[in-house]
């Protein structure tokens, strides 16, 4: 049996979904225009499950078909699989790419097709813009059977995650990881080890992470930024982020470490 095509349309940063209540999310099959969308872009994308999968961008005012909705990618990570977020964050990536690359940051002309599907270029001056990843260093500090956590005022109440920040121009990761550290907490670090990486597409991030032993300093920050931070015994955490984020994969990592001893 042939698959169906799936269709990751945006509407600014929001995703086109079948409204199936408690169910779960699920990507429309049919094409914008099936749907009575219009949309300015539109690119293949990859597969999943064997069924092609396409984005599209039908601007910020178009409005969801009946049983369908507009949701925040962001907000569904609780409800999505992680194959279809892979697949979706791709696609909003692209969007987003095509989007703010309509026009050239040199000079000001309408870009055109690149010399490759995932490129735009210039017809002026020639120059050439791929899809932008922004890479940022995640890192989950350890003191024993304790880790550090913060929270951010944007996150949901009661959510402590891990320290972040993006790589400066100059910086290999390892720097990075020890920087923020000390700029967010006022800490000092040791032995970072890589873990892993998950591209994050909020909007166009590279999440590159780490573990690292606490080394010295006392816990100090910025309101503004942090609104807490603090030391949490493994087998006593706060709410934590979705299991889809590499902040929670570091976590039930280093979680998992010390209480099979």
């Amino acid at each position: 049996m042939d698959k169906t095509d799936l269709w990751f349309i945006f509407s600014g940063d929001r995703m086109l979904v079948k409204d199936e209540g408690d169910s779960g999310i699920d990507s429309p099959t049919e094409k914008p225009e099936a749907l009575g969308l219009t949309a300015s872009f539109v690119m293949e994308t990859g597969d999943l499950n064997g069924s092609r999968c396409f984005a599209a961008d039908v601007g910020r005012e178009a409005e969801a078909p009946e049983g369908m909705a507009f949701r925040d990618l962001r907000g569904m990570l609780g409800d999505i699989g992680e194959g279809l977020f892979a697949v979706a964050g791709r696609a909003k990536q692209i969007v987003g790419w095509n989007r703010n690359h309509r026009f050239c940051g040199r000079c000001g002309t309408r870009t055109g097709p690149g010399p490759t599907e995932l490129s735009k270029e210039c017809p002026n001056c020639g120059m050439v813009y791929y899809p932008r990843l922004s890479p940022a260093a995640i890192m989950l500090i350890t003191r024993g059977d304790e880790i550090l956590l913060a929270r951010s005022p944007h996150f949901p109440p009661g959510m402590y995650s891990t320290l972040a920040g993006f790589v400066e121009p100059g910086e290999s990761v390892e720097q990075t990881v020890a920087r923020e550290v000390e700029e967010e907490v006022g800490l000092e670090i040791q032995n970072p080890k890589y873990f892993g990486s998950q591209p994050w597409p909020f909007p166009d991030s590279l999440m590159i992470g780490f573990t690292a032993e606490y080394a010295g300093g006392e816990l100090r920050f910025e309101p503004e930024e942090i609104e807490d931070a603090g030391w949490f015994h493994v087998e006593v955490l706060p709410d934590l982020p979705p299991k889809l984020s590499i902040a929670r994969a570091l976590i039930d990592g280093y979680v998992e470490s010390k209480t099979r001893l």
